[in-house]
């Protein structure tokens, strides 16, 4: 009777090695030429790995066992572990990114690696392969893609289960088509991503608070703090110096040395280097002043609990701050969907402590779910020239900034020098926002900044006053706005003013409350049909600004300078239901909210005859109908039709309804029954 072998146990982790090394021979993958072991990593991915060695002071670059920096068009890199136990540690809240698990398991290893590289600004995306084993016929592989710098910024490949796609160019193609995140994921992290700000928010409102810091300077401190941590890069993007760390914030008392000095300092050296005007430089420093100007806040203190995982002695004030936003907010922002306003969210948990609802200043921000979904609606690309005058904290630039980096991407293909170059004339000559408010004018320009420095074209100023040749000059054709409530007729002037403001044909959407197009703003409204045409209007729902704001609102949607012609019909849309429940706490998922946002986007295009995904009943939703020119009938409840003419199934209804009555009263007076 002949024995089974058994493969021999490995011993060592160079024997998982020696089993990598294997698969690549049968790849036909070359050693210093298709991969790299951890010896004799390239240059250029050191630098990219710097700060990531497993270290405690993680002074060195990480070493990962194996990487594949040149791979199309994302690098690959594999940790290797002996022993099945040691492929990864998880918990219900995902990967563990604590020293001990990245150092023992090799799927957390991998992941650490593949988000420093993305941290150091070097790669955007990367590969992240876990594996382990005790034997030959013993081993098991995890794969991940890995699109940001955070902690959740990966998607576990479940159906990858070999090295084979790292065979050659059209294998790896196939992989990465299925590895790269769909629509549908796109928008779950995109929600997520919301909640787990604004849980961070809230959890840094608290800390704030407890350092005596006003809810109007706290947004403040996120946005200068954030820009402190940009690494200096000129115009052109040469290196020159490196943001700030929170090892950097060392609690010295002199004037010059102080953490709150030094966040500030490191804010001006970052703008003077970017080349920012100097008259919207001076804006913005005089915002971010509030970090410095208290001396108290740079003296050593006992840590708050939000803080205390993090920082291992007592630390100022400043340095609490500072370290609880570089690890839950910077480390995360490229993971989190690129629609999502950061600042916003903010600007949002904050000043709903200092200013109530919002509304004694006008400012109701615009959910990022919205943003995208009204740049989507006006089709804007990378060719589009978008202008908000109402900019706020740029939401809405930051979403149409997104889809036009992905249309150049989609056109040019990723990383091509074509697309390079339309993405820098996208940040630098094709946004353009007005924002009055000083506060609100730096978060957006912060905002933008932190996206790769789309601030040019942010003006400080009135939009009413802004001068003539500045919008002459920019020639937008798309407009996106959510005006201030609290102006003239709900702020439907500032539409008015945009669309004449555009290109002949240029499309506006405007998210506003729907009394401005049932009767607050007949004036504007009248003068606006003769130059402009109504196109849609969509109901939204009525949490939408749950808990900043509980107001109705609508979508409107122009095209500018055609006038209105009132015997052609404007498409109206009811999205009351559009798949959420809203409470202050958080926002649910109820019905498909990621099918019914990309089904009302088909809505508007194809009416009736759209190929829907969602539970919709279109005869109900969907109205074609005229409006006259009072400017007062621009509301889908307006042109519902009710239709009250009785069925058969109604008088059967009624008749059943009768007849339980009746029986239900005899019950009652049972005593008399049979007599």
């Amino acid at each position: 009777m002949t024995k089974k072998h058994r493969p021999p146990a490995y011993k060592i982790e160079d024997h998982v090695n020696d089993w990598v090394k294997a698969k690549f021979d049968e790849l036909g993958l070359k050693n210093q030429q298709d991969y790299y072991t951890e010896s004799a990593i390239p240059d250029y991915l050191k630098e990219a790995l710097k700060g990531r060695a497993k270290t405690k002071n993680k002074t060195s670059f990480g070493k990962p066992d194996f990487s594949l920096p040149d791979c199309n068009p994302v690098p690959v890199i594999i940790e290797n572990k002996l022993g099945l136990k040691k492929l990864l540690a998880e918990t219900k809240d995902g990967v563990k990114f604590d020293a001990s698990s990245v150092q023992n398991y090799a799927a957390n290893g991998a992941l650490y690696y593949a988000t420093g590289i993305i941290a150091s600004g070097k790669y955007h995306e990367a590969i992240a392969i876990g594996i382990a084993g005790d034997s030959d016929k013993a081993i098991e592989i995890k794969v991940y893609y890995v699109y940001g710098s955070g902690e959740k910024s990966y998607k576990l490949l479940d159906n990858v289960t070999t090295l084979d796609f790292l065979e050659n160019e059209q294998t790896f193609e196939t992989f990465y088509k299925n590895a790269t995140l769909t629509e549908d994921e796109k928008h779950e992290i995109l929600i997520n991503s919301q909640a787990a700000l604004q849980k961070y928010a809230k959890e840094l409102n608290k800390l704030m608070h407890n350092h005596n810091i006003t809810a109007p300077q706290r947004v403040l401190y996120v946005s200068g703090m954030l820009l402190s941590m940009q690494h200096v890069t000129d115009k052109a993007g040469n290196h020159i110096q490196e943001g700030l760390v929170p090892d950097d914030l060392k609690g010295i008392q002199t004037e010059s040395k102080r953490d709150g000095v030094q966040i500030v300092d490191q804010i001006k050296e970052f703008l003077t280097a970017r080349n920012i005007p100097a008259d919207k430089q001076s804006l913005m420093l005089s915002s971010f002043s509030e970090i410095s100007k208290d001396k108290q806040r740079d003296e050593v203190t006992e840590l708050e609990k939000q803080v205390s995982k993090l920082i291992n002695d007592d630390a100022s004030c400043n340095k609490q701050i500072f370290t609880f936003i570089y690890y839950n907010i910077f480390l995360s922002i490229d993971a989190m969907a690129g629609h999502i306003d950061i600042m916003g969210e903010m600007y949002s948990e904050f000043l709903k402590y200092a200013l109530g609802d919002g509304k004694e200043i006008g400012i109701v921000l615009t959910p990022p779910y919205i943003t995208k979904m009204m740049t989507t609606i006006l089709g804007v690309n990378k060719d589009s020239r978008v202008m908000d005058l109402a900019t706020g904290s740029a939401g809405f630039l930051i979403s149409a900034m997104e889809m036009m980096i992905e249309d150049a991407d989609k056109t040019s293909g990723k990383k091509t020098s074509a697309a390079e170059r339309k993405i820098k004339q996208i940040k630098k000559e094709q946004l353009m926002g007005i924002e009055l408010n000083a506060e609100m004018f730096t978060l957006a320009a912060t905002n933008m900044i932190l996206r790769g420095d789309g601030s040019s074209n942010i003006q400080k100023g009135s939009t009413f006053k802004t001068p003539e040749h500045i919008y002459d000059d920019f020639k937008a054709d798309r407009l996106l706005l959510n005006p201030p409530f609290s102006y003239s007729e709900n702020g439907m002037p500032f539409i008015a003013f945009g669309l004449d403001k555009m290109q002949p044909s240029g499309l506006g959407a405007i998210i506003i409350q729907d009394s401005a197009g049932s009767g607050k703003a007949t004036k504007t409204n009248k003068a606006l049909l003769k130059k402009h045409t109504l196109l849609a209007s969509i109901k939204m729902p009525m949490d939408l600004f749950q808990p900043m704001a509980g107001v109705q609102t609508s979508i409107y949607i122009f095209e500018a300078h055609k006038p209105h012609d009132f015997d052609a019909t404007v498409k109206f849309m009811d999205f009351r239901n559009d798949g959420y429940k809203r409470t202050s706490r958080k926002i649910q998922e109820i019905d498909n909210p990621a099918l019914r946002y990309a089904d009302m986007i088909k809505i508007y295009k194809a009416g009736k005859n759209a190929k829907i995904e969602a539970a919709w009943d279109l005869d109900s939703a969907y109205i074609e109908d005229f409006i006259t020119n009072s400017g007062a009938d621009w509301n889908f409840d307006q042109h519902q039709i009710i239709d009250t003419k009785p069925t058969l199934e109604d008088f059967k209804s009624t008749v059943s309804d009768f007849l339980a009555w009746e029986v239900g009263n005899l019950l009652k007076n049972g005593n008399n029954l049979g007599k």
